[in-house]
């Protein structure tokens, strides 16, 4: 091989040896794309702490003194039952403790007094949940010789309604109780559905409830669509028995109504109630008119219990089982 030609092939070798040894220049824009997805998530966290509220720590309710809150919406329940919503300051949440009642007045000192020139005053339990935000609900009858009711069903959206609260009735604990009696009548159905509501939703529930809820017509039952949809979707922790005084007819004067007619009555709640010999396994809570409550558990003691009378204690319930609202 001539010189010049073994020359030219050891360049060509060389040439190729250089280009296969080179290191190949890598880009930069996975780098970049991942540092740029990273900044973006930091700012997408960093916004979100920056829009989030602080933890509400604390009820726009006072229980110690009556405050004033604009009735926001009047909706229509039945022939003589609305819900009165009412609006809370910062779109705050209640807060209300179960179970817990309100205590109301009118926000009007010459509005609503008793014969003694003092004001009246009464209770109510919220149906809306206390974590709702901006808004308390109250569910209320009107009766023919009920001053407070009255005087709420005369209220028009705008006004204002004193109220002051939570007043803590009993201090509900998860699963204090493998089973649960709610005997109920009338407007008494609201703490009873407080406590349904809040136990029922809670994923840790294990309780059995029983509600056996009295009326005079099927057109008086109150909170019925939302307690059927309650025992549809638990239906291995909750009972719903209605009880009608008038239970109504077809047209061939033929009863149509098929649960438990009259009053709730010895028969009624031992085919329904769990028996006292469960013990401190059992609660039986009890809320409706004064002439109910006495007789199925015994008169109350103004704000106090009273002695257990009535149905349960003739079926052999004891004080220590019964609570009555």
């Amino acid at each position: 091989m001539s010189f010049l030609a073994a020359r030219s092939s050891f360049l060509r070798a060389s040439r190729g040896f250089a280009t296969a040894a080179a290191p190949k220049k890598q880009s930069n824009l996975p780098l970049y794309l991942i540092g740029a997805g990273t900044a973006g998530i930091a700012g997408y966290y960093y916004l979100n702490l920056q829009d989030a509220k602080p933890k509400q720590e604390k009820s726009p309710l006072d229980p110690e003194n009556f405050k004033d809150f604009k009735l926001k919406k009047i909706k229509p329940y039945n022939h003589n039952t609305s819900e009165f919503v009412f609006e809370l300051p910062n779109n705050e949440a209640s807060l209300l403790p179960v179970a817990s009642c309100l205590i109301v007045k009118s926000s009007d000192p010459e509005a609503l007094k008793d014969s003694k020139g003092k004001p009246i005053i009464r209770p109510y339990t919220p149906i809306s949940p206390s974590d709702l935000p901006g808004e308390l609900t109250l569910l209320v009858k009107k009766y023919d010789n009920g001053n407070a009711s009255k005087h709420i069903h005369s209220l028009k959206e705008g006004d204002t309604l004193s109220i002051k609260g939570p007043i803590p009735k009993w201090p509900w604990k998860m699963n204090e109780f493998d089973q649960v009696a709610l005997i109920g009548g009338g407007s008494g159905i609201t703490p009873l559905y407080q406590i349904l509501t809040h136990a029922l939703t809670s994923p840790t529930n294990t309780t059995r409830f029983t509600l056996l809820f009295s009326n005079v017509t099927s057109a008086d039952i109150l909170l019925k669509p939302e307690l059927d949809a309650l025992q549809s979707k638990f239906p291995d922790n909750l009972k719903v028995v209605y009880c009608l005084d008038k239970p109504p007819t077809t047209n061939e004067g033929e009863e149509e109504w098929k649960g438990p007619k009259g009053y709730v009555g010895k028969e009624v709640v031992k085919e329904f109630v769990a028996g006292p010999e469960l013990g401190e396994k059992l609660k039986v809570f009890v809320c409706g008119p004064p002439g109910q409550v006495e007789a199925i558990a015994g008169k109350k003691a103004g704000m106090k219990q009273g002695e257990l009378g009535g149905v349960l204690k003739e079926l052999g319930y004891t004080e220590d089982q019964v609570y009555k609202f």
